[in-house]
């Protein structure tokens, strides 16, 4: 069984010889500095050229074992090509949002519109187009930013945040624009070949925002992108949300992504009861990813794998400084179990 064919089958929820190891991209990026340096291709001249996004994604696929192609490899591509400005970091550090768009919500004309033909997002969509002629039998992850990750780059959380609660409808009118930006970005790499979509929302936890928010804000915007692309792509989604989602209570079974990833502090069992009939996602540690040791992986890999976790994957974004050799020990470990099944 090739690796996309073991994801796609993972996520339709059809027999397959044992669980995937993928880290998808954006927040979750698979690349750190060690794979940089085996194949000198480095950040940040990675994230604007469409050949080294390739190179690198390729080389974290080869060497550390990870079970995907994924990118881009930050979450900044749909805030930068709306109006935001963004520090590209270096070879030890993502890009990140340095300036808002916007002062407050009501200056919604000062958001661009992502064009897909210029800057980042035509090259994360060239880098595809070269992923899928390089390995057609890996899957390719487009990873996508949600909603209110979107929003929170384009204008201060804190305004966004008090705007739930207090002016609903920019709340909202906001977030429709950071969906219709995210859907054209995510358009673009399906058609370029991706195999299925990540849409990653850290900035959505239930703990910060709380169940009613998540469902009023949140829920129906990451259904939207979800129906989006199993309708006009018949492509698979899969959701991330941070933190501990038991406070979104029964919210999780309301969404039509095939596979929830959840944080670390998400027991597998207790994700099985919040979303039934969703497929699993997560939920390795990254701290222990950073700073554990390759037989500590192993352990905490077989017990994820036990607990029957149908696609094992880092709990959030893994930090560049993560020892390849960890990586590998779960990869190694994922491949132990399949051949005892």
């Amino acid at each position: 069984m090739t690796q996309k064919e073991r994801l796609i089958n993972t996520l339709a929820g059809r027999a397959v010889d044992g669980a995937p190891f993928i880290c998808p991209g954006g927040m979750m990026t698979m690349v750190v500095t060690e794979v940089m340096h085996a194949v000198e291709t480095f950040w940040p001249e990675a994230h604007s050229d469409p050949a080294r996004m390739a190179e690198l994604t390729l080389g974290a696929n080869r060497l550390s074992g990870v079970e995907n192609l994924g990118l881009p490899f930050c979450m900044t591509v749909e805030a930068e090509a709306m109006g935001a400005t963004v520090d590209m970091g270096g070879k030890n550090s993502e890009p990140r949002v340095t300036a808002y768009v916007m002062d407050n919500l009501t200056q919604l004309d000062r958001l661009g519109a992502i064009d897909v033909t210029r800057g980042r997002a035509k090259v994360c969509a060239e880098a595809v187009g070269l992923l899928k002629e390089r390995a057609p039998d890996v899957p390719i992850i487009a990873n996508l930013s949600g909603p209110v990750s979107l929003a929170t780059s384009l204008v201060d959380p804190l305004l966004y945040y008090r705007a739930m609660r207090r002016d609903q409808q920019a709340a909202h009118a906001l977030n429709e624009r950071a969906v219709e930006n995210t859907l054209a970005l995510g358009d673009a790499l399906v058609e370029a070949g991706a195999d299925l979509v990540c849409i990653a929302d850290p900035s959505a936890t239930g703990e910060l925002i709380g169940r009613r928010a998540f469902e009023e804000f949140v829920l129906p915007c990451l259904n939207r992108m979800a129906d989006h692309f199993r309708r006009r792509h018949a492509r698979p989604t899969i959701v991330h949300i941070c933190g501990d989602v038991k406070s979104l209570g029964t919210a999780l079974r309301q969404l039509s992504a095939a596979a929830v990833s959840v944080d670390s502090v998400v027991g597998i069992p207790q994700l099985r009861s919040l979303a039934p009939g969703k497929v699993t996602m997560g939920n390795i540690s990254t701290f222990l990813l950073e700073r554990g040791t390759p037989e500590k992986l192993a352990r905490v890999s077989g017990q994820c794998l036990k607990h029957g976790v149908d696609i094992l994957a880092p709990a959030c974004g893994i930090g560049p400084g993560t020892p390849m050799k960890n990586l590998q020990a779960v990869s190694e470990t994922v491949r132990r179990h399949r051949s005892a099944a």
